[in-house]
């Protein structure tokens, strides 16, 4: 059971465990993340650690710039085929967002760099192709 006291100092408003800083909660052109004080694990909008389960999450901005380790074709409630990728930043957190170009384009292990952090109609990052990538004949 929890008992409130007086004599025990309370955080102040604003350094919540897990809350993105205000500061940068609206930057549109970068992807903000968290990073465990304690273990040094970086994560996505978590509100504790996912290694040591810490609460004290200070907030960076990404680089932007990710490998696609997993990409999906949809087709469901969208008029036209979309691609739906699991992108791992630089930084080491994965995010899942949307990497423009053709849906069937789009491979594990292309490299791809932040175009919009955040899409108006869906609300995740969107993502460009940094290089074409050499697929040869075998493809």
């Amino acid at each position: 059971m929890y008992h409130y006291s007086a004599n025990v100092s309370h955080p102040a408003a604003g350094s919540a465990a897990g809350v993105l800083d205000p500061v940068h909660a609206d930057t549109r052109d970068a992807i903000v993340f968290q990073r465990c004080t304690w273990c040094g694990t970086a994560m996505y909008h978590r509100l504790l650690c996912p290694v040591c389960q810490g609460s004290e999450l200070r907030t960076e901005r990404s680089e932007g710039v990710g490998t696609v380790r997993h990409s999906t074709v949809v087709h469901r409630n969208t008029p036209a085929a979309r691609n739906v990728s699991l992108i791992e930043m630089a930084e080491g957190f994965v995010v899942r967002g949307r990497v423009m170009g053709p849906p069937v384009g789009i491979h594990s292990g292309d490299r791809v760099r932040l175009s919009t952090a955040q899409d108006p109609v869906r609300g995740e990052p969107v993502f460009q192709l940094l290089d074409e990538p050499y697929r040869g004949a075998w493809t």
